[in-house]
């Protein structure tokens, strides 16, 4: 098992805003429940979350904002998201209300600019008015700073827009990208399942022969492109992008050497299963942060006798959590 730092590590977090209008909340909901639990100190966070938290907190005060209700679907803001660019020491910071625009929180936005001073990577607004559990919307509107925070894995820069899933811990990312690195041979054609904003992908892509990235999400997307144009143009044009679902794009698989598959909790999409199960590359690696969705992927994946499992090692991406992240190597059965 490997372990980082045991507090401070949290660079992204998303805070529920509930409470009194002068008198919010900004914290975790109680176990099933919409009740939230104020976190002020948090021991887990960068001290930059916890700084940025306190200034939303009193501008919200100040400003006489109202807090969302669930149960009336009531009240303006609703979630706080905040994540530490580590280059910077800055924090990209996005307001999550029950509004169709930006202009009821203008006042709460100078405020928290003004405030947060040099410290402030960017301020964005999500609008979110549906009565679903969803944290974030699907539009955010820009109010200042970068497009994006940019950190880097192995020497590539990797770009999260607001919208895009990224690692919390990134002392244990940087060492999971580092280990899937070390299984992908120099000069092997790659295909990349639910690649993300690159995070793995682009360390690779100066040093293989071929690499094709599939990814689902748009805001994720948008932050690959932006990698992709950082490269070296002769880089950038051994790589591919497959947007869509992973099952639909599988024929990525059928000419790569090493397949490397980073899926959700829930595991392969049943289609990509099937395929790789028939079809196995000489090398798949397995990212997985649902213990229980590898079992059964590797049970399915094997069943043939065409891919067997050769190495598994696992990362405390999340401390004090019953969850872990596994790297999986499976190679191709000999004839």
């Amino acid at each position: 098992m490997t372990s980082g730092r045991m507090s401070g590590f949290r660079l992204r977090a998303r805070l529920a805003i509930r409470g009194r209008v002068g008198s919010p909340k900004l914290g975790l909901f109680e176990a099933d429940s919409h009740r939230v639990v104020h976190i002020p100190n948090c021991s887990i966070h960068h001290p930059l979350i916890n700084r940025v938290a306190a200034i939303v907190r009193r501008a919200i005060a100040e400003t006489r904002l109202s807090c969302y209700s669930d149960h009336a679907h009531l009240g303006l803001l609703r979630y706080l998201q905040v994540v530490v660019e580590r280059s910077s020491q800055t924090a990209q910071v996005v307001l999550v209300a029950n509004c169709e625009t930006v202009e009821p929180l203008a006042p709460l936005f100078a405020l928290i600019a003004e405030r947060l001073g040099s410290e402030l990577h960017s301020l964005w607004f999500n609008a979110n008015c549906t009565t679903a559990n969803t944290i974030l919307g699907p539009h955010f509107h820009h109010w200042s700073g970068p497009e994006s925070v940019v950190e880097r894995f192995a020497g590539a820069a990797v770009h999260y827009p607001p919208g895009a899933f990224g690692q919390n811990n990134l002392e244990i990312a940087d060492r999971i990208v580092a280990h899937v690195g070390d299984q992908v041979p120099t000069g092997a054609r790659v295909a990349e399942f639910y690649a993300g904003v690159g995070a793995i992908g682009l360390t690779l892509a100066s040093r293989v022969r071929e690499l094709w990235m599939n990814e689902i999400s748009t805001e994720s997307l948008r932050g690959l492109d932006m990698g992709l144009a950082q490269l070296e143009a002769s880089t950038r044009a051994k790589c591919s992008v497959l947007a869509g679902a992973a099952g639909a794009a599988h024929a990525a698989a059928r000419d790569a050497d090493v397949v490397i598959v980073d899926p959700p909790r829930k595991g392969l999409d049943v289609a990509l299963t099937a395929y790789l199960r028939e079809h196995p590359p000489q090398r798949l690696v397995y990212v997985s942060c649902g213990l229980e969705s590898l079992r059964a992927d590797t049970r399915a994946l094997t069943a043939p006798g065409k891919l067997r499992l050769a190495a598994l090692h696992a990362f405390n991406l999340m401390p004090f959590t019953e969850h872990v992240e596994t790297v999986a190597r499976f190679e191709r059965s000999a004839s």
